[in-house]
């Protein structure tokens, strides 16, 4: 059966300040809530992304694929029953009907032993910190992210720790407010490449908006991004990868028709034009 990976901020779900309403208010689309945080609404998807979504979910396995850490990814409830399998943490975690599974999180360890650890990144994230570092936090011991407020973060700051972080095998992207830093060998695609192998070998569709999202992108036999995002920043191109006419929440709608299109037509063909 198809395997459809599909990131969660800015390509499934929007926040408020994401949704990229252009229209008049009263022509606005009706949005479902699918995350609540502290008590408030958060995240989002159009009644068309939702009708997509389900459509999808027939046609095949969907796999929920983020950098959020499983505790920040129970918070999301995408519309139908919950999914078989999910990837979290950048692909440090793969879930089972839930649950992580310790053998997955064990070989990630294993492949992450060459990489400089976590603790020196974090060390030189607070000797490199300055006003515009609003906070400093790990994702489950696996990788670290500063929350910096763009209006003031230096000119070369991002350059500059990417640069650092490079020859330590560490990679750094920076995503709204937040800048990461995750080891080179934790990605979404490894994740990926275990659960089309745990479904029979079925071809394999992708959508993300971010440099973590690329080596995904990069795997999967027909991909899209939204025509926003660090991958819309950098016109990240491939031949087999489709980007939506729309932005924002309505990008979201129709990648996911996109994708749903070339599920129900595979095997026959993944085809990456629109």
């Amino acid at each position: 059966m198809t395997v459809v990976c599909l990131d969660l901020d800015r390509t499934t779900i929007y926040s408020a300040a994401a949704l990229e309403l252009r229209a008049p208010d009263h022509e606005a689309p009706r949005l479902l809530c699918v995350e609540v945080y502290k008590g408030a609404p958060l995240s989002f998807m159009t009644e068309a992304a939702v009708a997509a979504f389900h459509e999808l979910s027939a046609a095949a396995t969907v796999v929920p694929t983020t950098t959020r850490t499983p505790e920040q990814l129970a918070r999301v409830h995408l519309p139908g029953p919950p999914a078989p399998y999910a990837i979290a943490s950048n692909g440090g975690h793969l879930l089972v009907d839930g649950v992580a599974d310790p053998e997955w999180d064990a070989a990630v360890r294993e492949r992450l032993a060459s990489c400089a650890p976590l603790a020196e990144v974090q060390a030189h994230l607070r000797a490199r910190g300055g006003p515009f570092v609003l906070a400093l936090r790990e994702a489950s011991a696996l990788f670290a992210y500063a929350v910096v407020d763009r209006a003031v973060l230096p000119e070369g700051w991002v350059e500059s720790l990417a640069a650092w972080c490079a020859p330590r095998g560490w990679t750094v992207s920076l995503q709204g407010r937040k800048v990461y830093a995750v080891p080179a060998g934790l990605t979404k695609s490894a994740a990926a490449a275990e659960v089309v192998a745990r479904c029979g070998g079925g071809p394999l569709l992708a959508a993300g908006d971010s440099l973590l999202d690329a080596d995904l992108l990069e795997a999967a036999d027909a991909a899209i991004r939204p025509a926003h995002g660090e991958l819309a920043d950098t016109a990240f191109v491939r031949p087999h990868l489709a980007v939506t006419a729309a932005r924002g929440a309505a990008a979201g709608a129709e990648l996911l028709g996109w994708l749903r299109d070339r599920a129900i037509a595979a095997p026959m063909s993944v085809s990456g034009t629109l």
